[in-house]
């Protein structure tokens, strides 16, 4: 695939991933867009294992990004 195609992909991935969360979570895909950099979980996650994630369905990958988030979160307010 060509990077230019690779990117859009990923790009749309991201996207329907974090729509999908938003929903599941009852908050606005801004704020948890904001959550979701805060801790790198766009790049560091969806994008750096974009090649595993996307074949999986959109429940999957969006329970996968709440999961880390909440860990991420967690070990973030023990310290």
């Amino acid at each position: 695939m060509d990077q230019p195609a690779k990117v859009s992909d990923q790009l749309q991935f991201a996207v329907i991933a974090i729509e999908t969360a938003a929903k599941k979570l009852g908050v606005s895909t801004t704020a948890l867009t904001a959550r979701l950099q805060k801790y790198d979980l766009i790049e560091g996650r969806l994008w750096k294992f974009y090649e595993m994630l996307h074949t999986q369905s959109r429940d999957y990958v969006a329970d996968d990004l709440i999961e880390s988030l909440e860990a991420r979160e967690s070990k973030a307010g023990s310290l």
